[in-house]
Parts: structure tokens; C-alpha cells; sequence
């Protein structure tokens, strides 16, 4: 009896891993995607602000040396 006893429990254990696999693994996912995306997000308008303060420098000192 001893042993069915410690075969259901680890069917139960197997079961659970399963369902917590199943169901906790894509919303683990859908949150890391989420996450990425942040970030990816962030770094592009970064990018694109020091790539317009780059164009304002240049065009400043360009101005700057036309006046001299």
C-alpha cells in the first residue's frame, strides 16, 4: 500500500509540473516579451534622440564656422 501511495504522489508531483509548465510558462513569456519589447522600445527613441542632438551639433558648429 506504501508504494501506490508514493506512485500517486508522484504521478500528483508530475501532474502539477505539467499544469504549472503548461499554464505559468506562456504568461512567463507574455511578461518577458512585454519586458523586451520596453526595452527595445527605449533604446530605439534613444537612438533617435542622439541621433537628432548629433544633427543639431553638427548643424550648430556648421553655422558657427560659416560666421567666423
Amino acid at each position: 500500500m506504501k508504494d501506490a501511495r508514493n506512485v500517486l504522489r508522484i504521478i500528483g508531483m508530475i501532474l502539477l509540473g505539467v499544469f504549472v509548465f503548461a499554464v505559468v510558462l506562456p504568461l512567463a513569456l507574455k511578461v518577458v516579451g512585454i519586458t523586451l519589447g520596453i526595452i527595445i522600445g527605449l533604446a530605439v527613441l534613444l537612438i533617435k534622440v542622439a541621433v537628432t542632438l548629433a544633427i543639431a551639433y553638427l548643424v550648430l558648429v556648421g553655422i558657427r564656422a560659416l560666421l567666423r
